[in-house]
């Protein structure tokens, strides 16, 4: 069972987990995360093995002025999820955020740091975690960051754009992280869920992913400088295009939810647990543009909340 699948994350996730088994999908008009007695309606109904949550308030802005929205759906929501997982035998893998983070550190954050969010959007993500977590079912809880896909909202298709519509684009250059295309966590989770089931020929999904269950940070390896990204987009996207990228300040642009300075999140434990490593956010970025190049798919875009 997959929610969220008109979102980046669950676009593709939905072409990768349609291999491994029945799989039955939700957008978010089939599905509210946020609504509590939905989502144990269609659960006890369909009693699946394995639940993906790709679903959530993704507004982080507007989060600051929907509060209660943003908690019920991404916190909330996954924490009934877990309960009604635990209750049919399922297992549930959710995903996370690096804005749990206040970016006060200067090492990549671990699994074990403590988290300190500085939004509205941060705070409702921890508390999906942690919701998850007390259910004590069978989880797996992936973090990323700086998520891209060939669809819907991102950074990087807002910079390809902006580039085509101006001849300068001010980026920030205090804020770093790790870009991590929607595709490698895609992947990384079929992975493991095809994994899981090899090994499980014996007992369940839910049996096998209990003794890893936890919180994962799956991103790319290495950090960059949002500047630095987008300059790098440009080069590989539109190495004709005039525009010119110039460094500045988080504080010059006004927005209504403070971001992390850095949020750069290590994957040791991902590796040492499953045995994958993620590659450099660079190799990503240069697959994920000459996957682009090779098919020119349509960009749709999605509103934000519940995406």
């Amino acid at each position: 069972m997959l929610t969220g699948a008109a979102g980046q994350l669950g676009w593709e996730l939905q072409a990768r987990l349609s291999g491994l088994g029945h799989l039955t999908s939700f957008h978010r008009a089939e599905l509210n995360i946020g609504d509590a007695d939905a989502i144990r309606l269609v659960v006890r109904r369909l009693r699946p093995d394995l639940i993906v949550n790709a679903a959530g308030y993704t507004a982080v802005d507007q989060a600051e002025t929907e509060p209660e929205m943003a908690m019920r759906v991404n916190g909330a929501g996954p924490g009934v999820l877990a309960e009604e997982a635990k209750r049919v035998g399922a297992a549930l893998i959710s995903y996370s955020s690096d804005y749990v983070f206040d970016g006060n550190s200067t090492q990549p954050y671990t699994e074990e740091d403590r988290p300190n969010p500085l939004s509205a959007y941060g705070r409702s993500k921890l508390a999906g975690d942690q919701s998850i977590a007390s259910v004590d079912g069978s989880y797996l809880i992936f973090r990323t960051s700086w998520v891209y896909t060939e669809r819907n909202r991102n950074f990087v298709l807002a910079v390809l754009k902006l580039a085509k519509e101006r001849a300068e684009l001010r980026i920030v250059n205090d804020q770093v992280g790790a870009p991590t295309p929607g595709s490698l966590i895609a992947d990384y989770t079929s992975k493991i869920i095809a994994g899981a089931r090899e090994q499980g020929s014996n007992c369940s999904v839910a049996e096998v992913l209990r003794e890893r269950r936890g919180l994962y940070n799956l991103v790319c390896g290495g950090q960059v400088s949002r500047y630095e990204f987008a300059k790098e987009v440009l080069r590989l996207f539109l190495p004709q295009n005039p525009a010119r990228v110039v460094p500045v300040p988080s504080s010059e642009f006004t927005k209504s939810a403070r971001r992390p300075s850095f949020s750069v999140l290590s994957t040791q434990k991902l590796e040492h647990t499953f045995g994958l490593k993620p590659p450099p956010w660079q190799v990503t970025l240069e697959r994920f543009a000459a996957g682009m190049r090779n098919h020119v798919a349509p960009v749709k875009e999605i509103p934000g909340p519940g995406a």
